[in-house]
């Protein structure tokens, strides 16, 4: 074992020298050397990580579901106002069969129905009625690079934390408000948070009434705040960002 690991280090050194003597590349091509080098020693698990929504092979249902979800909040993150979707005139003015309403909802699939019920449960300042989204399953099913992947597809910054690690409700409660009310300032072109709570399964009882009370406090006060002097203050004490939570055991 010591002959074989004394062989690698001689190898080593040998191909660094060999690197370090050519000539180097102009600086439009060193990103892509650099990002070979690191590619040559990260695991594997993060060199074939999905980069992209179309590379998740996780279940496309939980997948469409959960970017259906995080659009929800484009118009309270981005102002984007809601496109209507184009019914057919055709279909309307003939149902299939002449059937009532109830019986055309039978041949609809299971995500249109999550779907219509999703843009339905809208409250009064245009969020999705249920704040934080929870994946739940098995270790190495997927979970944290779907949050990730769909929180970049969407056109957020995410923001992980373990809540295993924060102990402390105080520490809980500061690094969730840093990440759902300030802004990044990394950069002139800034991206909003998308908070990625993992392991929220193995957090102490005390940092779960905080969430929840950021979740649903904070939207009374806003209730009561009247005036439009008011407005800025009652608009950060809201829960204007997303919150998704990962756990093995629901």
């Amino acid at each position: 074992r010591r002959h074989v690991l004394e062989a690698s280090q001689q190898l080593t050194e040998i191909i660094n020298s060999e690197t370090s003597a050519e000539i180097p590349e102009p600086s439009g091509e060193a990103e892509p050397a650099d990002e070979e080098d690191s590619a040559l020693h990260c695991l594997w698990v993060d060199k074939f990580t999905p980069r992209c929504y179309m590379e998740l092979l996780s279940d496309d249902y939980t997948n469409r579901c959960l970017l259906k979800w995080l659009k929800l909040w484009d118009t309270v993150v981005f102002g984007k106002e809601k496109v209507a979707k184009k019914t057919k005139p055709s279909v309307e003015a003939h149902p299939p069969f002449n059937q009532p309403k109830e019986q055309q909802n039978k041949w609809k699939t299971k995500l249109q129905l999550t779907e219509e019920i999703l843009e339905a449960e809208l409250d009064q300042h245009k969020r999705p009625k249920y704040k934080v989204a929870l994946l739940c399953g098995p270790p190495g099913l997927g979970k944290t690079t779907l949050a990730h992947v769909i929180a970049k597809h969407a056109g957020y910054n995410a923001v992980e934390m373990n809540a295993s690690d924060d102990r402390s409700p105080e520490v809980f409660k500061t690094r969730i408000e840093a990440a759902t009310q300030m802004k990044s300032v990394l950069g002139a072109n800034e991206k909003p948070n998308c908070l990625i709570i993992d392991e929220i399964d193995g957090a102490p009882a005390a940092s779960i009434n905080i969430l929840l009370n950021i979740i649903h406090r904070k939207d009374a006060e806003g209730e009561a705040a009247a005036g439009a002097g008011r407005r800025r203050r009652r608009e950060g004490g809201l829960l204007l960002r997303p919150i998704i939570c990962i756990c093995n055991d629901q």
